[in-house]
């Protein structure tokens, strides 16, 4: 199915040990396509992943440490997570935090503690979960000489993408591309009868929709997809999006580096 909503979807605790981030998961071929909301004063233990991690913050304020770079990011700046790279994102006091979450699926999107080895068996979601409310810890032993997290030597991890995203829409047709290791993250602004011609995708690729609306197709099925709303694309699956007239739409979207 190409067409999702968040709100629509159940919500899952990601790693429930090491964080109080929940939400939906869509699970693509190569990627984990998530909405993560936490708690004001609440996120996660300093942790790490083999995969790569992009979040882009849509609501409050994220208290964001990437390596050793500890920043106060709000709606509009990107923050890119190489693989491995240690971590923590809290949400402020000042509000709930909701951000898109996506990882290329390498991996699961489970974390593991920055004292813990690489699990020899890829932990799953439920699992971990069904291990943590049985009242027992589901990480590993704390082995902090076998930690592959990687603290030093990281860069610049933080990317301003836009103001805000009430920001007054382009004239034109405005796009930012970030390109990481395996996933590439970016941001539109369609103007308002923006017609894409129809062509094949070829890499997967979500979409989110941020303000206004589009028509969308993907291979023989079409929406109209609004604010809230995610849109699938599968490796070489046929695609178009287009807006109406009078139609403006800004989106965030993640396509699979494969």
């Amino acid at each position: 199915m190409p067409f999702y909503r968040f709100d629509a979807l159940d919500e899952k605790k990601l790693t429930p040990h090491l964080s109080s981030a929940r939400g939906p998961i869509i699970e693509g071929e190569y990627i984990y396509f998530c909405m993560v909301s936490k708690d004001p004063g609440t996120g996660s233990d300093l942790h790490y992943h083999p995969n790569e991690l992009m979040i882009f913050p849509v609501r409050g304020k994220i208290h964001s440490l990437v390596g050793k770079d500890r920043r106060i990011v709000s709606p509009g700046t990107f923050i890119h997570i190489p693989p491995y790279a240690r971590h923590q994102m809290l949400a402020t006091e000042d509000g709930q935090m909701d951000y898109l979450y996506v990882k290329d699926a390498t991996w699961t999107v489970v974390g593991i503690a920055q004292d813990e080895a690489v699990p020899d068996e890829v932990p799953t979601v439920d699992a971990v979960n069904k291990i943590h409310d049985s009242g027992v810890y589901p990480g590993q032993k704390k082995e902090p000489e076998k930690s592959e997290a990687i603290i030093e030597g990281l860069q610049n991890s933080y990317h301003p993408i836009i103001d805000s995203l009430d920001a007054p829409p382009f004239s034109t047709l405005n796009y930012k591309w970030v390109e990481g290791e395996r996933l590439a993250f970016g941001f539109f602004d369609l103007p308002e009868a923006y017609d894409e011609p129809a062509h094949e995708n070829a890499h997967e690729q979500f979409i989110y929709i941020i303000r206004g609306e589009v028509d969308a197709q993907v291979d023989d099925e079409r929406e109209t997809v609004t604010a809230g709303g995610v849109v699938h694309i599968p490796k070489g699956a046929k695609r178009s999006i287009s807006t109406n007239k009078g139609q403006f739409a800004r989106y965030a979207t993640v396509r699979a580096s494969k």
